[in-house]
C-alpha cells in the first residue's frame, strides 16, 4: 500500500515539473518572439513629443508624428473663443523624423520590452519649429493680450494701507488680466510637448504678495512705527512738527516689499514749508530790543530750502526710524548761513538811531549812529559783514551831483550796494533824529571811538539786522 502511494506521489510531482516546463518554454518562446519582433520597432509605451509610438516601426512612428503634429491644428484660445487655428507645418514643423527615431530606437534593447512596458519613455525631438515663425506667433498673442488686458479687471497685491488710525493690511484681490509672458512661455510649452491648443483664459496673472506673507506683516509694524514718528523741524526760531497724517501718506510700499516714501508727497510739503520760511522772499520776524517784534524785510543774508537734497535726506532719516529734530539743507550765497539768526548779531534801529551787538545772547557792545539821510535812506534787511578793512576812502555822489571822498579808518560792508559801518570824525554827535538833517549817503555812521572798540570784536559773516 505504502508503495502505491509513493508511486502516485511521484507521477503527479514528474507531471507539474512537466506542466512548468512546458509553461516556461511557452514563456520564453513568447517573451523570446516578441524581442524579435521589438527588433525593428519601438518598444512599448515610447513616447516622442508626448505621441505613443510604442510597438511601431520608425517608418510608421514616422508618419503618425506627420499625421499628429504637421497637419493636426494647434488651437490658441483667447476670451473663450477661437482666435487663432495654425497648423504645425505652417510654422516650419520638420516632416520627416526617421534620423532622431532611428537615434532613439538605437539606444533601445529588443529583449527590454517587458520593462519597458512599466517604465516607458519620453523623448523630445529637437529643432522641431522655424523658430523664427514661433517667436511671431508668441509675440502676436503677447500683443493681442496686452490689448485685451486694457478692459480686463487687474489683479491686486495685497498692500498696505491706512485705515482710520493705523496701517493695515488689504487683501490682494483676483482680476481678470492675463500674465502675458506665462501664457507665452505655456504656448512654447504646449506646441513642443504635442498639445494641440492652448487656453490664455487659464494663466491669469496671479498676485505676488498675499495677506498672508510674513514680510508683508512686518512691513505693516514698521510703518505703524514710522508714522508715529516724533519728527520736529528746528526753522526760523519756531518748532515745526511733521504730523502723522502727513507721515502716514508719504509712507508707500512696493512689491519687494521695500519701504519708501513718496518724493513727490515729500517735495510738496517742503515746497509748502519753503514757501512759508525762506527769507529770500519772506521778512524775518525779530525780537528786538526795544521795539518788540518786529518784520525785517529781505537782505542778503537770506536763504532758501534745498528740497531736492532735503528730500533725499529727510526720507532717510524717517526711514531710520527714531525720533529726530533737524534744521532743513538750505541754498544761498551766503557761506555758512544759518536758518536761524541764532544769538549773535548786529541789531541797527533805525528809528531809535542805535546799534548793539550781540554775542551769545549777550550785548557786547552798543552805540548811538546817525544812519541815512531821507534823501539815501539805509535800506532796512537782514545783511551781514561781507568783509573788513581799514584806512578806505569812501567815494560817491552827493545829492547835487558833485562827487565826494571820506576817509575813514575802519570800514564793514553789509550788503551789495555800498553800505556799510563806519566810522565817522566829521559828525559832532549821533543819535536823535540828527539822521534828518546830517545824515549819511546810506552807511551807518558811528562814533570813533566807538569803532575802535566794535571792529576787532565783530567777526566777517555776523548778521546785521537794518530795520
Amino acid at each position: 500500500m505504502r508503495g502505491f502511494e509513493t508511486d502516485f506521489f511521484q507521477d503527479k510531482k514528474k507531471k507539474i515539473i512537466i506542466i512548468s516546463l512546458v509553461v516556461l518554454l511557452v514563456v520564453v518562446s513568447f517573451y523570446s518572439f516578441k524581442s524579435i519582433q521589438y527588433a525593428d520597432r519601438l518598444l512599448p509605451k515610447t513616447k516622442v513629443n508626448s505621441i505613443n509610438v510604442g510597438g511601431l516601426t520608425i517608418n510608421q512612428a514616422n508618419k503618425k508624428i506627420k499625421t499628429k503634429f504637421s497637419e493636426a491644428p494647434f488651437a490658441i484660445r483667447l476670451d473663450n473663443t477661437s482666435w487663432r487655428n495654425i497648423k504645425r507645418s505652417d510654422l516650419g514643423w520638420q516632416k520627416d523624423h526617421v534620423k532622431e527615431l532611428a537615434g532613439i530606437k538605437q539606444q533601445q534593447n529588443p529583449f527590454a520590452w517587458g520593462l519597458h512596458f512599466f517604465t516607458g519613455s519620453q523623448h523630445q525631438l529637437s529643432s522641431t519649429y522655424d523658430q523664427a515663425q514661433v517667436d511671431q506667433l508668441v509675440e502676436g498673442l503677447g500683443m493681442e493680450i496686452l490689448q485685451k488686458n486694457t478692459t480686463r479687471i487687474p489683479t491686486k497685491n495685497a498692500t498696505i494701507e491706512w485705515k482710520k488710525d493705523n496701517f493695515v493690511i488689504v487683501p490682494e484681490k483676483q482680476g481678470t488680466t492675463i500674465d502675458v509672458a506665462a501664457a507665452q512661455k505655456a504656448l512654447r510649452k504646449n506646441l513642443e510637448n504635442g498639445k494641440n491648443s492652448l487656453n490664455a483664459e487659464n494663466y491669469y496673472a496671479q498676485p505676488i504678495l498675499t495677506k498672508r506673507d510674513s514680510g508683508l506683516r512686518k512691513r505693516k509694524a514698521e510703518m505703524n512705527q514710522l508714522a508715529k514718528l516724533e519728527a520736529v523741524y528746528t526753522i526760523s526760531g519756531k518748532q515745526v512738527k511733521i504730523s502723522t497724517d502727513e507721515l502716514r501718506n508719504w509712507l508707500t510700499i512696493n512689491e519687494q516689499k521695500e519701504i519708501s516714501l513718496n518724493q513727490d508727497e515729500v517735495t510738496a510739503y517742503l515746497t509748502k514749508l519753503n514757501e512759508e520760511y525762506n527769507t529770500k522772499n519772506n521778512p524775518t520776524q525779530f525780537s528786538s530790543t526795544r521795539r518788540g517784534n518786529v518784520a525785517v524785510p529781505v537782505g542778503i543774508y537770506s536763504w532758501s530750502i534745498d528740497i531736492p537734497e532735503e528730500v533725499k535726506a529727510l526720507s532717510a532719516q524717517i526711514l531710520e526710524g527714531q525720533n529726530f529734530s533737524r534744521v532743513p539743507l538750505v541754498e544761498s550765497d551766503v557761506p555758512n548761513v544759518q536758518t536761524n539768526i541764532g544769538n549773535t548779531y548786529v541789531e541797527v534801529d533805525l528809528q531809535n538811531q542805535y546799534m548793539w551787538y550781540y554775542k551769545d545772547g549777550k550785548v557786547n557792545f552798543e552805540t548811538d549812529i546817525v544812519s541815512g539821510k531821507p534823501s539815501t535812506p539805509t535800506p532796512p534787511g537782514i545783511n551781514y559783514v561781507t568783509s573788513k578793512s581799514t584806512d578806505q576812502v569812501l567815494r560817491g555822489l552827493n545829492d547835487d551831483g558833485s562827487k565826494y571822498a571820506s576817509p575813514v579808518r575802519y570800514w564793514m560792508p553789509i550788503d551789495k550796494t555800498g553800505v556799510g559801518i563806519h566810522d565817522s570824525d566829521w559828525q559832532y554827535a549821533y543819535g536823535g533824529d540828527l539822521w534828518l538833517y546830517r545824515g549819511s549817503h546810506g552807511c551807518i555812521n558811528t562814533p570813533p571811538a566807538k569803532m575802535d572798540e566794535l571792529y576787532p570784536m565783530l567777526e566777517v559773516g555776523t548778521p546785521v539786522l537794518v530795520f
